[in-house]
C-alpha cells in the first residue's frame, strides 16, 4: 500500500500555516513567553498520526501543536489557549507547552522526557482496557538523556506495552550540539533495553509513513514497543527569536547589537583579560558562521517543499488546495482575534 501524498501534504501544510500564523501573533506581542514551533517536524508527525485510530493516545513534548492539529483538535480553542483566553483548550492556563484533550487522549508537557512515562501509562491502560489500541510518545533527542524516558522504555519492553517511541532528532539541545552532550549511539542505547530501533529520514513523509505503518502494525499485534529515530531540522531553532538565526536573516539589524557590546567589553580597562574577551567574540562569530552553513537553511530539508515537488504534476489541484488552506487559516485568525473580549 502506498501513502496518499495529497492527504499527508494537506496535514503538513495546515500545520505549517497554522504555526506561521502563531509566529506572527507572537512577534506582534499577543502571545507571551517563549514559543516553540514544530516547523520542520511535519513529515514525522503526519507520517505517524495518519495511522492512528480512535482509542489511540499521544504523549507530546513542548512542540505539540502539529500533532494536536493533525489529530483533529479544533484550531480556534488551540490558538486561543496560546493567547491565554479562558475559552482556550485548557482554560488559558496551559499556554502552548501544556496542552490536554481528554477526548483525543492527548497530552503535552514542557518537562523534557516526561512523554515516556505518560505514553507508558496510556499504553498500560490500552493493554488492560482497549485491546489493539496504542500510545505514541513524541520527543526530541535531548530527552534521550533523561532517566525517566529510559525507564519508560525499559518498562515498555518488559511488559510488552503497545508504545511507539518517536525521537525527533534535530541534532541540537537548545543551543548545544548533540555530539557534545550525548554519548554513544541512540539506536544501540534503545536496543540495549530490548526495544527494536529504526532509523528514518524524518524529512521524507513517504518513508516516515511507511516506517510508522509497519511499526504500528507490529505494536497492535502485541509484539511490544518500537523506537523510531527520525532526523529533522527546526527552522526556527529551539524557539522563536533564536539569535543566531536572527543574525543570519537580518545581519544589518542584529549584528550591531552584539558588536557594539562586545567592542565596549574589549576596550574596557578592567574585567577579564583581553585574550578572554577576544575569545568570546570569536565564539559568537563562530556560532553565526556555523548557522550560515546550518541544515536549517537548506530548503531540501523542508518536508513541505520536498512533498510539494511530488505533487506538481497536478498544478491546478495543488493551487486550489493551497489557496483553500490559506483561506481556512485566515478565517481561523479572524475568528480568534474577532472574539477578543
Amino acid at each position: 500500500m502506498s501513502p496518499d501524498l495529497w492527504s499527508l501534504y494537506s496535514l503538513m501544510l495546515k500545520s505549517r500555516l497554522f504555526e506561521e500564523a502563531t509566529a506572527k501573533l507572537w512577534h506582534e506581542g499577543l502571545i507571551s513567553g517563549e514559543m516553540h514551533l514544530g516547523t520542520g517536524e511535519e513529515a514525522i508527525i503526519a507520517g505517524v498520526v495518519s495511522h492512528l485510530k480512535d482509542g489511540d493516545a499521544m504523549a507530546l513534548d513542548h512542540r505539540g501543536t502539529a500533532a494536536m492539529l493533525m489529530r483533529g483538535i479544533e484550531p480556534v480553542p488551540l490558538l486561543r489557549e496560546f493567547l491565554g483566553y479562558k475559552d482556550g483548550l485548557c482554560g488559558g492556563m496551559g499556554g502552548h507547552m501544556h496542552l490536554f484533550s481528554k477526548e483525543h487522549l492527548s497530552a503535552s508537557s514542557g518537562i523534557v522526557g516526561s512523554e515516556g512515562p505518560a505514553a507508558a501509562g496510556f499504553a498500560l491502560a490500552a493493554q488492560c482496557l482497549r485491546s489493539g489500541a496504542i500510545a505514541v510518545a513524541f520527543f526530541g533527542d535531548g530527552a534521550m538523556n533523561q532517566g525517566m524516558l529510559m525507564e519508560s522504555m525499559n518498562l515498555a519492553a518488559v511488559w510488552k506495552l503497545p508504545v511507539l517511541f518517536v525521537c525527533k532528532d534535530d541534532g541540537w539541545g537548545i543551543t548545544t550540539k548533540a555530539e557534545s552532550s550525548t554519548g554513544g549511539d541512540l539506536n544501540e542505547r534503545v536496543r540495549g533495553l530490548g526495544v527494536p530501533a529504526v532509523d528514518i529520514d524524518g524529512c521524507d513523509v513517504s518513508k516516515m509513513w511507511e516506517a510508522a505503518g509497519k511499526a504500528i502494525e507490529r505494536i497492535r499485534s502485541d509484539q511490544g514497543p518500537i523506537f523510531l529515530h527520525a532526523k529533522c531540522v527546526h527552522f526556527e531553532g529551539h524557539f522563536l527569536g533564536f539569535q543566531p538565526i536572527r543574525i543570519v536573516r537580518d545581519p544589518l539589524k542584529e549584528m550591531p547589537k552584539i558588536a557594539i557590546g562586545l567592542t565596549k567589553s574589549i576596550l574596557r580597562f578592567d574585567g577579564a583579560a583581553v585574550r578572554e574577551r577576544i575569545a568570546g567574540l570569536k565564539n559568537v562569530m563562530s556560532s553565526v558562521i556555523s548557522t550560515l552553513r546550518d541544515p536549517r537553511r537548506d530548503p531540501n530539508n523542508d518536508p513541505i517543499t520536498r512533498t510539494r515537488v511530488s505533487l506538481q504534476s497536478e498544478p491546478t489541484r495543488l493551487k486550489e488546495m493551497e489557496d483553500q488552506m490559506e483561506k481556512d487559516i485566515n478565517n481561523i485568525l479572524a475568528t480568534v482575534l474577532g472574539e477578543v473580549p
